[in-house]
Parts: C-alpha cells; sequence; structure tokens
C-alpha cells in the first residue's frame, strides 16, 4: 500500500524515525545540520523531533558541541526485541554450542527487506570490533548469509531480488555482477549451504547455511566468518560445514 493513500499512516511519527535512522556506524553524533542533510527534512521540522527525541531520552545532546547522539534508551528497544524474537532464545544456546567446540566467530544473521542484518554474533578472540557488534546490517547480495536465505524462495523472488537489491563495493574482489550473484544463489539452493571470499573483507571466508521455517522458506541463517589466510575454501568445507549445517537445523526458524 503506498503511503499518501494509507489512512492510518502517520507522517509525523515516520519523520521522527527519520531522525533515528540518520545515525549509524560512520554517523555516530550529528549537529541539526548534519540531521537536514541526513534525512532531507526541513531544519524547523528537524530542530522539534530532534528537540522532542531528547526529551523522550531517545537522544542525548552535548551541551558544548550541541551535537546528538544515540542514548541508552536504544538499548532497551534492543533488550525488548531479543524477548520477542523465539528464533533468537533457540539459536543462542547453538550458538555458544557451536563458538566452544569449533573456536571461530559465528552470527546468527536475519533478512531485514533488501540487507541483512546481524543479530546474535560470537567473536573469537581475533575478531575486530566492528564485527562484533549486533545489528550490523549488509547488503543480502553481497553476503553467504543472504544469499542462502534467498535460495530458499523462489525464482521469481530471487530474480527480482538480482535485479534490484542494491550492492556495495566491500573490497577491490567483491563481486557485483548481478548474473554471477544469481549463479552463486541457485548454487546455494543445490548445495544447501553458500561459501563466499573477500566480498565484505579481504582474506575473509564466509559460510552459511539457511535456518528454515516450517514453510522451507529462511528467514535466518547461521553463518562462520573463517580467516582465509588460515584456511582454504576446501578446508572451509571439509572442517567446518557439518557443524554450521546441524546447528542450522537445530534451530527452527
Amino acid at each position: 500500500m503506498e503511503k499518501k493513500r494509507d489512512s492510518l499512516y502517520a507522517s509525523t511519527l515516520a519523520r521522527g524515525l527519520q531522525i533515528l535512522r540518520a545515525f549509524d556506524e560512520s554517523h555516530v553524533a550529528l549537529s541539526l545540520t548534519d540531521l537536514v542533510v541526513r534525512t532531507g527534512l526541513e531544519k524547523s521540522a528537524v530542530q522539534r523531533m530532534a528537540h522532542t527525541l531528547h526529551v523522550e531520552g531517545m537522544l542525548e545532546r552535548d551541551p558544548k558541541s550541541r551535537l546528538y547522539r544515540p542514548s541508552h534508551a536504544w538499548l532497551e528497544l534492543a533488550y525488548a526485541y531479543y524477548w520477542s524474537d523465539p528464533v533468537i532464545a533457540r539459536a543462542l544456546p547453538k550458538l555458544i554450542e557451536f563458538s566452544r567446540a569449533r573456536g571461530e566467530t559465528v552470527n546468527l544473521a536475519q533478512i531485514s527487506g533488501d540487507h541483512i542484518i546481524y543479530s546474535l554474533r560470537l567473536p573469537n578472540q581475533r575478531t575486530h570490533f566492528a564485527a562484533s557488534i549486533v545489528g550490523r546490517r549488509l547488503p543480502a547480495l553481497n553476503t553467504a548469509s543472504g544469499r542462502v536465505m534467498l535460495a530458499t524462495r523462489s525464482d521469481a523472488e530471487i530474480e527480482a531480488a538480482c535485479a534490484t537489491w542494491p550492492l556495495a563495493q566491500g573490497t577491490e574482489k567483491t563481486v557485483m555482477d548481478r548474473a554471477e550473484i544469481a549463479r552463486s544463489i541457485k548454487a546455494a539452493r543445490t548445495d544447501g549451504y553458500c561459501i563466499t571470499r573477500d566480498q565484505m573483507l579481504l582474506n575473509e571466508i564466509s559460510l552459511a547455511a539457511p535456518v528454515r521455517g516450517n514453510e522451507g522458506h529462511a528467514h535466518a541463517a547461521v553463518q562462520v566468518s573463517i580467516s582465509g589466510i588460515t584456511f582454504d575454501e576446501r578446508q572451509v568445507l571439509e572442517q567446518f560445514l557439518p557443524h554450521v549445517l546441524d546447528t542450522a537445523a537445530g534451530i527452527l526458524g
């Protein structure tokens, strides 16, 4: 349904959410001018929205720099989400078991529109800060987890996604050819897993298996990130694939 034709759509609330979505890992503290640029809203509207969000505890404001940043209230919302999603509760013990047994970084990724979002992350000792924080979003087509989830959809859905979903050049080796990505997704459907290398980080091998729901579609995936310096793709499949498949199968999506 188009937003303008939706009588229940609250445009004021939507503008407030635009303010919140202006913040990300590259924009952690923003001025009013920054928010205007990031949202495309009028300055007067941004000023009212930002002030209200500050009063309501959703944004902190530095009294000297006058920069806004997310408050701890965002963590409260994340806490509520974790309790509301049964997949999280079922997945966490399985991922802990995998992490202890294999000693490698393991994540639960979930589909979020045309992106994936990491909702659980258990890093190993070599993982850097950015790769250990939950909530990171990446274009689904660029990731093994996104492709393996798409592989459980119909041919028409895969074709539409490969034609229209966004891509991001993570490294010089990131595959940007949509036909090649479509072939990777079709291969994942046949194989039951997807493996990629150097797509978002150089020397990173990503292996993912789908967490299927009752209808057969996957809305989540178990994904491991492994050093491409220590292992090659063949070794990753030999040493980790059975465990990734078992972990994913133990979680009902």
